[in-house]
C-alpha cells in the first residue's frame, strides 16, 4: 500500500473530532480503540440548552454505551491522525504527491502525480476530500459541491474545564445558529458554532464571527470562546453535494468524503470514513492476492469494490440526509418554528432518543463478495 498525500507535513492541523460508537468499533478493528479513548476523552453525559443557559433535554451516553458496547469519544485531530500514522508508517506516505490523473490499465491503475511521476497499482482510492479530483475525473459531468448557506466556527479552548460544569458535553439550540462544547482531553475543550452565512455580509473572519455570536450565550460558553486562542480557530464555509450510488469503475473506488461529502450536523463524517475503510478491507481480504492470470485477478478485486460500494452507498445516503435535516433544525429563524423545535426537544423520550443513536450506531455488515 501507498499513501500519496498533496500535504507537505504527516502531522494533521485541525481541531476535534467527536468519534460515535461505530466509530470506535472500527477504530477497534484497527487496534486503535484504546488509543482513541487514552488520548480523548469518553462522553458519559450531554444536555441540548438554548443559548442563555436553559437545559430542553438531558442524555446519557452511558446508555447507549451499555447497547453499542463502545464508548462515545471526543478527541483532538492531531492526536487521532498521530495514531493512525503510528499504525500505517511513514514508509508507506509520499508526502506532497497531490494526484493529478488516473488511467485504467488492463493490469489496473497507472496514477499520475503532480510532480510528474507515474506509480503503477492493482487499484486505486481516492480519499481526496469533498473535491476529489479521482471523482471529478470518474464524473466529468458533475457539478461541483454547492454552498449550503452555512458557517462553521470552530475551536478548542485550553484550561477552561470547569465551564462545562458537570457534562461532559452540551449542544445549543438558538435562532439561525446551532453550538456545541465537548470537552476533548485532559485540559481541552472542543466548541463550534454553526450559524447562517446571510448574517455575516462582507469580510469575515472567525474571531469576529465568534465573538459575535457568543454575546448571545451565558457565561459558560462566552468564557470557553474567550479562552481560545486565534490560532486554535478556524472559519469555514460548509458545502453540500447529493449523494451518488456509483462510486467507482474498474480497479478505482472513492472513500470518505470523496465518495460522500456531508454536513457535520449528524457527528458522522469520520465515523463514516472509518467504516468506509473497515469495509473496503474487509471485501479486499476476500480478493485472491496469489498467483494467477491478471484479467481474473483483476474481475475479483472490481467485483469486490463494487459490492464495497453497494453497501456503503446505501448506508451513507441515509447519514448525509440526517445531516441535512439536522443542519435545517438548527438554522430555524422564526421565533414559532424555534419554539416548536425547542419543544421537540424538550418532550421527545429518551427511548426515542437512544433507539435513534442505536440505528446510527450499527452498520450493515460486509457479507462474502459475490464471485464475478
Amino acid at each position: 500500500m501507498r499513501v500519496f498525500e498533496r500535504a507537505a507535513s504527516p502531522r494533521e492541523l485541525g481541531f476535534a473530532l467527536m468519534l460515535a460508537p461505530n466509530a470506535m468499533h472500527a477504530l477497534g478493528a484497527l487496534g486503535l480503540a484504546d488509543s482513541a479513548r487514552q488520548g480523548g476523552f469518553v462522553m458519559t453525559s450531554g444536555e441540548w440548552r438554548r443559548p442563555d443557559g436553559t437545559v430542553l433535554g438531558r442524555l446519557d451516553t452511558q446508555a447507549t454505551r451499555a447497547v453499542l458496547d463502545e464508548d462515545t469519544v471526543c478527541i483532538l485531530r492531531p492526536v487521532l491522525h498521530g495514531a493512525l500514522l503510528d499504525a500505517v508508517g511513514l514508509d508507506a506516505i509520499e508526502l506532497s504527491s497531490e494526484a493529478s490523473r488516473f488511467t485504467s490499465e488492463p493490469r489496473g491503475v497507472v496514477l499520475t502525480v503532480a510532480d510528474g511521476r507515474i506509480v503503477a497499482g492493482d487499484l486505486l482510492v481516492g480519499a481526496d476530500g469533498a473535491g476529489s479530483l479521482i471523482r471529478r475525473q470518474l464524473r466529468p459531468d458533475e457539478p461541483p459541491p454547492r454552498r449550503s448557506g452555512l458557517l462553521a466556527v470552530r475551536g478548542v479552548a485550553r484550561d477552561v474545564v470547569e465551564h462545562l460544569g458537570d457534562v461532559s458535553g452540551a449542544q445549543y439550540f438558538g435562532r439561525g445558529l446551532e453550538a456545541g462544547v465537548a470537552r476533548a482531553g485532559e485540559r481541552e475543550v472542543y466548541w463550534y458554532l454553526s450559524i447562517r452565512s446571510e448574517q455575516f455580509s462582507g469580510p469575515r473572519d472567525a474571531l469576529t464571527i465568534a465573538a459575535r455570536c457568543a454575546s448571545g450565550f451565558h457565561e459558560p460558553f462566552r468564557a470557553i470562546v474567550a479562552g481560545t486562542r486565534s490560532e486554535d480557530l478556524r472559519l469555514d464555509e460548509l458545502f453540500d453535494r447529493d449523494p451518488i450510488d456509483d462510486w467507482g469503475r474498474g480497479a478505482v473506488t472513492l472513500l470518505g468524503d470523496a465518495a460522500h461529502p456531508m454536513l457535520p450536523h449528524a457527528g458522522q463524517g469520520a465515523a463514516q470514513a472509518l467504516e468506509d475503510a473497515g469495509a473496503l478491507g474487509a471485501v479486499l481480504r476476500d480478493a485472491p492476492d496469489g498467483p494467477g492470470p491478471s484479467t481474473a485477478l483483476g474481475a475479483c478485486i472490481e467485483a469486490a469494490l463494487r459490492h464495497y460500494e453497494r453497501v456503503r452507498a446505501a448506508r451513507t445516503r441515509r447519514i448525509v440526509e440526517l445531516a441535512r435535516r439536522n443542519a435545517r433544525m438548527g438554522s430555524i429563524t422564526s421565533p414559532f418554528g424555534c419554539w416548536l423545535r425547542d419543544q421537540a426537544i424538550r418532550f421527545v423520550p429518551q427511548s426515542v432518543i437512544l433507539r435513534s443513536l442505536v440505528a446510527l450506531g450499527k452498520p450493515p455488515e460486509i457479507t462474502s463478495v459475490p464471485t464475478p
